[in-house]
């Protein structure tokens, strides 16, 4: 039995941890799932909080899971454990069935479970959780509380020093599918053979006798029976999803609307691409590096752009001010932050290659760059 609560006690701490640990490696990812679900609920006064409240919610998350670990203040940290799983298994069950959003965020971008996915497995640990509570009393420290502290607080000193260089820099790693070293349009790619989508058409008939409206399915819909049955509506449903690529969301869309990214993707030598998902909020300061970055790159026969979601009158008005002497391409605003966690971000192609990535605050001067480049 000891065994058991032991292997119980781990099992949901590592959870935890994990949890905590990829959701505060990524801050910015965090508070962009919190802003999904605070517009989707029509909470948009709410989107303010979605940063703080990310970060807030991966060091809860890894603070229990370390205090399970090592067994600290288990009669308080079993309390707190069994309230959280109870509170976001009742969410997630609602969620579920409302399906606001499609992927529940719950393992960040490292492991992504679909809405129904994450109510079970919540249903699994809250057991696990329920389990802990009713045995706290047996996990007492005999050797006091000296080490279980030191080790609980050194590993949440490492913990909150990855969240702020993932904040300043980039994510510590990147799950996301435009990591360094993937190939773009490799990864845009469907294999033949792959499962497609599969829909099921419902059609909806009036019944001219009785004025009622039936559905059908396409086995059975009367549309050859114009005499007793009228044509209301048709629907098609997703019965099962079927492959999708890593990378299916990307375009690069000129003035005129045409999408020009297999000019840049499929070029010989290197490209440059400065991502700044809203240019309203693009951070000023670093304009003048990545101007003098723009600059060597002409210089020495490497392209240099720039992609955004902001309108054209917005991107006249941010050339004007900063001097950026690149061309604008627009992109969808969710592909640009899935892209780089950074407004401006940086990207090295090659080939369609993701050689490199830099956030704001690193943009490389002509030497790093050069080790890049050598490399």
């Amino acid at each position: 039995m000891k065994i058991v609560q032991q292997l119980t006690r781990i099992l949901l701490g590592i959870t935890f941890v994990f949890s905590g640990f990829v959701k505060g490696i990524d801050p910015w990812g965090s508070a962009y799932k919190f802003t999904d679900y605070f517009t989707s609920f029509g909470w948009d006064s709410l989107v303010n909080l979605a940063f703080p409240l990310g970060i807030l919610l991966a060091a809860a998350e890894f603070a229990i899971g370390v205090a399970l670990i090592f067994k600290l203040w288990m009669r308080f940290t079993s309390w707190v454990a069994l309230l959280f799983m109870a509170f976001f298994t009742a969410l997630t069950l609602y969620i579920a069935i409302t399906n606001p959003v499609t992927d529940c965020g719950c393992f960040g971008d490292a492991l992504v479970l679909t809405n129904w996915q994450t109510f079970y497995k919540n249903l699994v640990f809250i057991g696990l959780a329920i389990f802990i509570f009713r045995n706290r009393t047996k996990y007492e420290n005999k050797d006091g509380m000296i080490l279980p502290l030191v080790f609980s607080g050194m590993t949440l000193i490492v913990y909150f020093y990855f969240v702020d260089y993932s904040y300043n820099h980039l994510p510590l790693i990147d799950f996301r599918p435009y990591k360094v070293g993937t190939n773009i349009p490799e990864a845009m790619q469907i294999p033949e053979g792959a499962p497609k989508d599969v829909y099921k058409t419902i059609f909806k008939y009036k019944n001219k006798e009785t004025g009622k409206i039936k559905t059908f399915t396409e086995e059975n819909y009367p549309w050859q029976d114009t005499l007793l049955w009228e044509y209301v509506s048709m629907e098609s449903k997703l019965v099962k999803a079927g492959y999708k690529a890593p990378i299916h969301d990307f375009r690069m869309e000129s003035e005129g609307g045409e999408d020009v990214k297999d000019f840049f993707l499929y070029d010989e030598g290197y490209t440059f691409i400065l991502v700044a998902y809203n240019l309203l909020k693009t951070n000023r300061e670093a304009m003048q590096k990545v101007n003098e970055l723009a600059k060597h790159a002409s210089a020495n026969n490497m392209q240099f752009i720039g992609m955004t979601s902001s309108a054209r009158d917005e991107i006249n008005s941010f050339v004007t001010e900063t001097g950026a002497s690149f061309e604008f391409f627009n992109c969808d605003e969710i592909t640009l932050k899935t892209i780089i966690r950074s407004n401006p971000g940086l990207l090295l192609l090659k080939k369609g290659t993701i050689i490199a990535k830099w956030h704001y605050n690193d943009i490389p001067d002509d030497k790093k760059l050069k080790e890049v480049i050598e490399e």
